[in-house]
């Protein structure tokens, strides 16, 4: 699964961490595509109500795929620092 996120990460297909309606994957396309998130939601719904029932499967499955954009790295808890010999 690693190998999906790292291919769509590498195409700049990633879930956005703002702007979210439901999963984030409409928003995703349409920062790819260099398109506004709602006018890419319209477009995805024409496009989806063209082949009918299609929306059950394709929206499911491009949220699984999608890896979520990462946020800026937060530091991990910091371990004790080493005890400082007495002289």
């Amino acid at each position: 699964m690693d190998r999906v996120y790292g291919t769509m990460r590498q195409h700049g297909l990633v879930r956005p961490l703002q702007g979210r309606v439901l999963g984030g994957v409409v928003a995703g396309l349409g920062r790819r595509f260099g398109i506004d998130p709602w006018p890419a939601r319209l477009l995805f719904l024409a496009v989806l109500l063209v082949i009918p029932g299609s929306q059950i499967l394709i929206y499911p499955i491009l949220w699984i795929l999608m890896p979520s954009e990462t946020a800026a790295p937060v530091p991990g808890p910091m371990s004790a620092p080493a005890p400082v010999p007495h002289l």
